[in-house]
């Protein structure tokens, strides 16, 4: 009985050791405090999205939920202004499956609110099925619903300057690679609706947020804008509602026992957005709140350009 006890306290004595150094993931260090200052969070009702919105609501932020789901979303921010005591959270209804309501989210954001410090391109899935535009859903709301938004709002952040964009890309954007013909013919990065074609979406995705951020960095250079893309870590959240229940189940007892909280998946975000002198390096990719080198085909300028001026294009901006 004593030798399994010891065994049992080893490996608990071992779980903690590698959860905290290795899997519990690197935090935000900045003290800086946001009084004055407005901050955007796409999907902030749940994840990762709402524990950034909690941390700069905590630091006196006036924060915009922009969520699909406005029942959940309001809950969030019922959370926060308790948590926090800050009033200043509220909830704009901002669909990212669709163009027209990223218009009229932007819209109606630059009729009510003034000034725009923060712009948290926060949101992400990984699901089949088409936007409401004929777009894959994943490269719709993953990259095309934000970089539509991000040059709508773009204006207001120069105004506001200095400020930031900060995209949440993920290191799956490794796998990813941006085929033009088959954005062409199909409006999608995948050819296809199953699981594995959801899946490499959403690697593709995820470079293309790198590639955005990389020229984005580009265009903006000599303004008070800077941004930053970033991988937060594998976290505990509800990113595979959309996975059926036999793929969840042990992906549930896997996040649980060795993935991050989402707190902890969102300190390289706020890394990102908060720490001072980050501005030298704008348009650079983060994990574990540091500076860290990205792949080959994401470091493509011309891919880049190639990847904005499409993007324009099935925004209709161009």
């Amino acid at each position: 009985m004593s030798v399994v006890l010891a065994i049992i306290t080893a490996a608990v004595a071992a779980y903690i050791l590698i959860y905290y150094n290795v899997f519990r993931g690197a935090r935000c260090r900045s003290k800086a405090m946001l009084n004055g200052r407005t901050a955007v969070v796409t999907g902030a009702n749940t994840g990762i999205g709402k524990a950034t919105a909690l941390d700069l609501a905590r630091r006196g932020a006036r924060v915009i939920l922009a969520c699909r789901n406005q029942e959940k979303a309001e809950a969030a921010a019922y959370d926060i202004r308790k948590e926090t005591g800050n009033m200043a959270v509220l909830f704009m209804h901002l669909d990212l499956a669709s163009l027209k309501s990223v218009r009229d989210f932007a819209e109606t954001f630059l009729k009510t609110e003034p000034r725009l410090d923060l712009l948290i391109n926060n949101a992400g899935l990984m699901a089949a099925g088409k936007t409401e535009d004929g777009f894959g859903m994943v490269f719709g709301v993953n990259h095309l619903g934000h970089f539509l938004l991000t040059l709508l709002l773009l204006d207001r952040l120069k105004a506001s300057g200095p400020s930031r964009i900060v995209n949440v890309s993920a290191k799956l954007h490794r796998l990813g690679s941006v085929d033009f013909n088959t954005l062409n013919t199909h409006k999608d990065l995948v050819t296809g609706q199953s699981i594995w074609h959801s899946f490499m979406a959403y690697c593709h995705s995820k470079l293309c947020n790198v590639l955005f951020t990389r020229e984005l960095a580009n265009r903006l250079e000599g303004s008070s804008v800077t941004c930053y893309s970033l991988h937060p870590g594998v976290v505990a959240t509800e990113f595979g509602r959309n996975i059926n229940i036999w793929m969840r189940l042990p992906m549930l007892i896997i996040s649980k026992l060795f993935f991050l909280t989402p707190e902890g998946g969102a300190q390289t975000t706020l890394h990102c957005a908060l720490q001072e002198g980050l501005e030298p390096l704008s348009g650079r990719y983060f994990d574990c709140c540091a500076l860290h080198k990205v792949s080959d085909m994401a470091r493509d300028d011309g891919l880049a350009k190639k990847l904005w001026e499409v993007s324009e294009r099935m925004c209709g901006l161009s």
